[in-house]
């Protein structure tokens, strides 16, 4: 479990990279859930650079849906 919840956040983590250009904000909606999962995972496990990782990725994530990067 404590693999599954680090692979979880590093594929929101990649995810995120292309997330935050232009056109392509929608991907965030696909991160944030994944993160999340990974981040509860992780705290589940014991994990805490999953843990901690996760949450930098949703916050990061997050932060891009609220300055209008919803859709966009």
């Amino acid at each position: 479990m404590r693999t599954l919840s680090l692979l979880l956040v590093v594929l929101a983590l990649l995810l995120l990279l292309p997330a935050l250009l232009p056109l392509l904000g929608w991907l965030n909606w696909m991160v944030v859930p994944l993160a999340l999962l990974g981040a509860g995972l992780g705290l589940l496990s014991g994990e805490e650079r999953a843990w901690k990782l996760g949450l930098l990725v949703v916050g990061v994530s997050a932060l891009r849906l609220l300055l209008g990067g919803g859709l966009l």
